[in-house]
């Protein structure tokens, strides 16, 4: 297609939106600008869209998104008789604008629509989507990505998103429809009037958070042990139904962070609204001089992930990573429902595959069954519903990612950053009651199983170019695979796309999950390097695992394996 063409229509027929016409405008005769907006269509996959928002087919727009939710109507419309579909959006910029256009797209397609009144977490569309049993659902949201971003998720009627399958078949029908004359609409207040479209209130809310609160396992500790808590939404979801789930299990003293406690898609003091970052902590570590709490919580804008600062008893900060705490929050619900009796016999635990093992070691120790999973809490989702379909949904203790994402309880299918939030002060208030606080509690797990050295690299390749490089990386990688890294011999390779690992005694044996673009490079004593292009940004990431007997030599051999993992990128 020419790219000119598609520039000179989008220029005619944008005019829903004054602000793209405007962008337009201003990079006439920019090839390099214009290229970048019309080089390809956002591609509709598992996680939905998610782009730069702007003018073109490669961003977020009322375009793109009517686009995406007329072939989303068309897929509900031929499978399901009388489809409906639930609603959620986050602080982003637009991102109630977008949930509105969609919602007045389905209802013209006859789709029944529930919205959220105002925006709520992700696991909350996922508990909406099971409550009201829709046939789908959609979160307007770029999770943590920076403000330019914004995104666009679906589910399906299990609460999870996407499958591969049902991805593939909504974006053959996204395919055949044209940005301009083939969407259907409908005035949106008009469609509320008529009752095709439906607020969903706070009593949705509190339903969702009475839910929550039944995976409180110590609920007299939390009340007695005077827990602080400094917590910060990032100028997102996170506020309100965090706050109030705190407040339920009787945590008292949760001092907010001023200047992110808003809604705020420009996200003014945290440009990065990533908890993983400490630059998002720094406000409230500064805030912490005076308070002196005993945990710092950061959720990001659509509260589906959280992480955590610890004082140490030195009262110098610890940030703790997703892998660590992952693990802390699995010893604890292991360790305290085997103390309780309520563990059941056949008790399931699971994480993603490029997570600690760290977490199966804790698991073995409670004789607690423990699943690997493809990276994508949708197979997590799964898992539960499978559970479910056998009547063993109790079975599930908890499913996190290292990209801190945890999930207890099967109210959504969904990583859900409210339960993990109000479990994570949970454990806190736990261990202050023993003296202890949980950078003691990680050190007291690493001395029991060994230090387990987990890092992320990442690596960024932006535009056309870039994309065309991380394909090239992961092909040389598949075609050439190195025979040592860091020193050490490659023992064996698992290829996700192919599912075989291949040994170096020439055994092959298959994988029994899903396709996906991902390989993993196992080391002695279990060490390794997993090479994983994102599905959602211009990124490679390489998650490393080291081990050893203490800190400081599970950190120098993760350094060897970064380094070695730098020259896979050139």
């Amino acid at each position: 297609m020419d790219i000119n063409y598609l520039y000179n229509e989008w220029l005619q027929n944008a005019t829903g939106d004054p602000d793209l016409i405007a962008e337009l405008e201003s990079i006439k005769g920019n090839d390099d600008e214009i290229l970048d907006r019309f080089y390809r269509s956002l591609e509709f996959g598992t996680a939905g869209l998610r782009g730069v928002i702007g003018a073109g087919t490669n961003r977020m727009n009322i375009y793109t998104v009517g686009r995406a939710t007329q072939g989303l109507s068309d897929f509900l419309n031929k499978n399901y008789d009388n489809p409906s579909i639930a609603i959620g959006y986050d602080s982003r910029i637009k991102s109630e604008y977008f949930s509105k256009e969609a919602a007045s797209i389905l209802a013209a397609n006859g789709i029944k629509v529930y919205i959220f009144e105002e925006l709520e977490p992700t696991p909350c569309l996922s508990f909406a989507i099971r409550h009201f049993h829709t046939s789908s659902g959609i979160i307007l949201t770029a999770s943590h990505n920076p403000a330019k971003y914004n995104g666009y998720k679906c589910y399906n009627p299990q609460g999870y998103q996407m499958t591969d399958a049902e991805a593939a078949e909504t974006y053959d029908f996204i395919q055949k429809v044209d940005y301009f004359t083939g969407i259907k609409r409908v005035d949106f207040d008009q469609a509320v009037a008529d009752g095709i479209i439906q607020y969903v209130g706070q009593e949705v809310i509190d339903l969702f958070l009475d839910r929550v609160q039944t995976q409180c396992v110590n609920p007299e500790i939390v009340k007695n042990a005077d827990l602080k808590v400094i917590y910060t939404p990032l100028n997102g979801t996170g506020n309100k139904p965090v706050r109030q789930i705190l407040s339920r299990i009787g945590i008292e003293q949760v001092y907010v962070v001023p200047q992110q406690e808003n809604p705020d898609g420009n996200f003014p003091t945290c440009p990065f609204p990533n908890p993983e970052i400490k630059q998002v902590f720094e406000i409230a570590l500064e805030m912490n001089k005076t308070i002196g709490a005993d945990i710092l919580l950061a959720t990001d804008p659509d509260c589906d992930r959280v992480g955590i600062a610890v004082p140490n008893k030195s009262g110098e900060p610890v940030l703790m990573t997703g892998n660590e705490v992952g693990a802390m929050l699995l010893n604890y619900l292991l360790s305290q429902r085997q103390e309780k009796g309520t563990l059941p016999e056949s008790a399931i635990a699971v994480k993603s595959f490029v997570s600690t093992d760290l977490a199966e070691a804790i698991a073995k120790k409670y004789n607690c069954k423990f699943k690997n999973l493809l990276t994508g809490f949708k197979y997590i989702g799964e898992l539960i519903t499978d559970l479910e379909s056998q009547g063993r949904a109790d079975d599930f203790v908890m499913g996190f990612e290292e990209s801190y994402g945890y999930l207890a309880g099967t109210h959504a299918r969904d990583k859900d950053a409210v339960v993990a939030s109000m479990l994570i002060c949970e454990m806190a208030a736990y261990y202050k009651t023993k003296n202890m606080n949980l950078v003691d509690v990680m050190n007291s797990l690493y001395d029991d199983f060994g230090y387990y050295a987990n890092v992320v690299e990442s690596y960024t390749f932006e535009g056309a170019a870039g994309m065309e490089k991380m394909a090239g990386i992961m092909d040389k990688l598949r075609t050439n695979p190195p025979q040592k890294i860091a020193g050490m011999s490659v023992v064996a390779v698992a290829d996700y796309k192919d599912s075989t690992t291949t040994y170096t005694d020439g055994r092959v044996e298959p994988i029994d999950l899903p396709k996906s673009n991902v390989i993993d490079f196992q080391l002695p004593d279990g060490n390794k390097v997993i090479v994983r292009p994102s599905g959602t940004e211009p990124k490679i990431k390489a998650y490393i695992t080291a081990i050893g007997s203490d800190r400081d030599s599970a950190n120098a051999l993760a350094q060897q394996l970064i380094a070695a993992a730098n020259e896979f990128m050139k």
